[in-house]
């Protein structure tokens, strides 16, 4: 009985070190080739880094500035016309003043993001730091 035992375990040893193999060797190659390549974004999170650029925790939680951000924010996920981009980048209002900060497609899209916030009530200047992917 004992013998019999000791046997089933070790075909179900056996068989789950032989399965868990690829899954290991799989997650080394993927961890490899990240470390290998350059993420598109890496420039941009070492410069965001040093807290001298807004990001989105530098929201005020004021009234005012919460009903800015969330009123272009309607406004830009509502126009289609705008790339994926466009529609997810950074809005941050810090009493009045908007920061737009993140990749867009165009420059044409860029201003259309501007524009959107300038017609914004409340805003009082708008800092427009969007990245143009084309020229």
């Amino acid at each position: 009985m004992f013998k019999r035992i000791s046997l089933v375990m070790f075909t179900l040893t056996s068989s789950l070190l032989i399965i868990s193999s690829p899954i290991h060797a799989e997650q080394n190659t993927i961890m490899q080739l990240a470390a290998d390549s350059a993420l598109e974004n890496t420039q941009r999170n070492v410069r965001d880094k040093d807290n001298t650029t807004l990001t989105p925790e530098d929201q005020k939680e004021t009234k005012k500035d919460r009903k800015i951000t969330a009123h272009i924010r309607q406004k830009v996920v509502r126009d289609k016309s705008l790339s994926v981009n466009a529609q997810n980048a950074k809005i941050i209002s810090r009493n009045g003043v908007v920061t737009l900060r993140g990749p867009v497609e165009t420059a044409a899209e860029s201003t259309k993001l501007q524009k959107i916030a300038e017609k914004t009530r409340g805003v009082v200047k708008v800092d427009n730091q969007l990245e143009n992917k084309a020229p």
